[in-house]
């Protein structure tokens, strides 16, 4: 009598989530046929796009060599870029620890959590070009449209990751400062601070990062920083200078990512 053996895998592989090739290969033709119908609905003009090229190549000539002459002008852009950063990640933080408190569900009474965590879903839809537009009409061209922009992402976005960072602690602690009678800023400074602080210190430094390239998209809308710099140079067909201001840009977010890198690994 032979005994049948049975022949396992010798590597294992993840589960498809299709199921089965049959069901894969009709989502990948259900996407290439949506591709191919979003471009044809976009009414390429091919003959513009050819016509483009050559102005193109023109404008690329003329940004070489870059103009650093007027390194007065592009300094001052720069600070002013790096101030509107600074100033409105310090001024996000502050206004993102009450509305982190409010939107966590642990902490929270409902109507409250509800209120702020619609609040928060409100603030994410608007990009920072379109909040921007919005305040230089409040308050008109210049820094202090680029700050509460950017101040005020910064405290929705930096609200929602405490939110979600309280919401994730462990209710150990806290259960245990509440039992010794402890009033709620108690329970918040001994109990969820400590286990907030770090991940809340890396998400800061993050924003900082962000708020570096931020600030020279925002100025191109007229809310200051060097962003207004750039859209004035090209408005006036300033390539080199503005090649200049490129470089200078690339430089500083370059340097803001080593340095949130840097100072994320050293609180880890």
């Amino acid at each position: 009598m032979t005994t049948a053996v049975t022949s396992y895998p010798s590597r294992w592989r993840a589960p498809s989530i299709f199921g089965s090739p049959g069901r894969r290969l009709a989502f990948w033709a259900l996407v290439a046929a949506y591709l191919v119908w979003s471009l044809s609905t976009l009414n390429v003009d091919t003959a513009r796009i050819l016509a483009g090229l050559p102005r193109a190549w023109t404008i690329l000539e003329r940004m070489v060599p870059p103009d650093f002459s007027r390194w007065e002008l592009l300094l001052t852009g720069m600070v002013e870029s790096v101030q509107i950063a600074i100033a409105a990640t310090i001024i996000g933080a502050v206004l993102s620890i009450p509305i982190g408190i409010a939107a966590s569900a642990n902490l929270s009474p409902r109507p409250l959590y509800l209120l702020a965590r619609a609040f928060i879903v409100t603030g994410r839809t608007f990009h920072e070009v379109i909040i921007a537009i919005f305040f230089v009409k409040l308050f008109g061209f210049g820094p202090v449209a680029g700050l509460l922009t950017l101040a005020f992402s910064s405290a929705i976005f930096l609200g929602k990751m405490l939110a979600e960072d309280i919401e994730n602690m462990k209710p150990g602690p806290v259960e245990a400062i509440r039992a010794t009678g402890a009033s709620f800023g108690q329970t918040f400074f001994y109990a969820v601070v400590p286990q907030v602080l770090v991940k809340t210190l890396g998400v800061l430094i993050y924003r900082l990062d962000s708020n570096l390239r931020h600030s020279t998209v925002i100025g191109i809308v007229g809310a200051g920083g060097i962003g207004q710099t750039l859209s004035a140079s090209f408005s006036r067909y300033d390539f080199d200078f503005a090649s200049a201001i490129l470089l200078t840009i690339a430089a500083m977010v370059a340097f803001g990512e080593w340095f949130s890198d840097w100072a994320r690994r050293r609180l880890r």
